[in-house]
Parts: C-alpha cells; sequence; structure tokens
C-alpha cells in the first residue's frame, strides 16, 4: 500500500485530496493547523509534528497558503504595498513549504520513486503577467516555484527517483478564493483534488522542478 503525507489536510483542497487519496487506498496521514496544532510559519513546530513520523512516504503534497496572510488582502497597486503584508505572504506561501520540504527529506526514500509537490498558482507566473497587481501573493508563490525548482536539483543527486514540482489546483470552489474568484471558471474541491492526484501519479523524474497546471501542462516560469 502507497503511503501519502498531507500537510494542510483540514483547508478546502487539502479535505478534498486527502478524500481521494483515501478512496485510491493510500496509507494516509493528514497535518494540519486547525486540526493538530500545526504551523507552516514557524519551524519548530514543523519540526516537531513531521519528527513524530516515520518515512517512507510515496506522496508529500503541501496543501497550505493564503490569499490574505494577517488579514492583508491583495493588493490592487503598488501604493498599497506594506512590507508586513510582504512578509505575512511570503512566510505562509513560501517560507513555510520550504522548510516543510527541508523536514521530510528523511521521509523520502533515497531508492523508490516519490512525489514532493506543492501548491503554487499560476499568478505566480511571470511569463503569463499581463495584468500586475496581488504583488505580495504572486511574488511569494514565484519565491515557492524557485525554492522547488532548485531543491529538485539537489534532489536528483541525493534521491534520484524523487520528482519534486509545484502544482496550479485552478480556481478552487473553498472560502480561500470565494472573495476573488469573479468570473474565473472555478472547479468544486473533488474535482481538483482528482486532477491533481492525477497528475502526480503520473509525474516521473524527469519532469521534477518543474509547474504544472491540474491538467498536467507546464507552466512557463
Amino acid at each position: 500500500m502507497k503511503r501519502a503525507l498531507v500537510i494542510g489536510a483540514s483547508g478546502g483542497i487539502g479535505t478534498a485530496v486527502s478524500h481521494e487519496l483515501a478512496s485510491r487506498r493510500y496509507d494516509l496521514t493528514g497535518l494540519s493547523r486547525r486540526v493538530d496544532g500545526l504551523d507552516v510559519t514557524n519551524e519548530a513546530s514543523i519540526q516537531s509534528h513531521l519528527g513524530h513520523l516515520e518515512g517512507p512516504f510515496d506522496l508529500i503534497l503541501v496543501a497550505t497558503g493564503a490569499l490574505e496572510p494577517g488579514g492583508h488582502a491583495p493588493e490592487k497597486a503598488v501604493r498599497e504595498i506594506t512590507p508586513e503584508a510582504m512578509e505575512a505572504a511570503f512566510r505562509i506561501n513560501a517560507i513555510g513549504p520550504m522548510i516543510i520540504l527541508k523536514h521530510s527529506l528523511r521521509l523520502i526514500s533515497k531508492d523508490t520513486p516519490a512525489i514532493f509537490a506543492a501548491l503554487s498558482a499560476r499568478v505566480a507566473s511571470i511569463g503569463d503577467n499581463g495584468i500586475g497587481g496581488w504583488h505580495s501573493y504572486r511574488a511569494s508563490k514565484t519565491a515557492l516555484n524557485q525554492f522547488i525548482h532548485g531543491a529538485a536539483i539537489e534532489l536528483k543527486r541525493t534521491h534520484k527517483n524523487a520528482t519534486a514540482v509545484c502544482l496550479h489546483p485552478g480556481t478552487v470552489e473553498t472560502a480561500f478564493t470565494e472573495k476573488y474568484a469573479g468570473r474565473h471558471k472555478t472547479v468544486p474541491p473533488h474535482e481538483a483534488a482528482t486532477n491533481l492526484i492525477d497528475v502526480m501519479e503520473s509525474l516521473t523524474p524527469d519532469q521534477s522542478g518543474k509547474f504544472f497546471d491540474y491538467a498536467a501542462r507546464e507552466i512557463p516560469w
């Protein structure tokens, strides 16, 4: 039986992914702030929670993130940027997932295939940014992409069968997005979860370090 670890398992996407993994008969472990007290902005909390786990896991998904960390709404213009909003976005959207990867390395087999994936967002793409705005959120997810890309290069040397990627789940119907979905096409969480797991199960080590959407299409940096 394959084993999966979902970080952020009580969120909208995390819950749906957990249910779908269980239906596919994964041995599932879930961690979240709401249920377990895991604080992804605090390394001691991450180290404590992951330190109690025994590997290896075949799949690790970081399904955490925030559009309004600390109550800071996405900026519509440069004049709205504050250092506090930028720092809050980077701590939860970029630094947290990277520290999770740091403490997940011992939970990933060095010999057998494994997936480490973190939820990013299409707005993180510099090449696809044609409208501006959302500066802190965009940049924090772009930083996440760079972190995972760089880590994947290292993993090729230490965990040759591992695949580390960033994934864009689409605009999912959750409390996370309801204020900002607007005219964007949305998908229910269970559909997004099915899509994400289908992508993760299809990945191979030669795709490590890349950025994919819910249909396994590569997104430009």
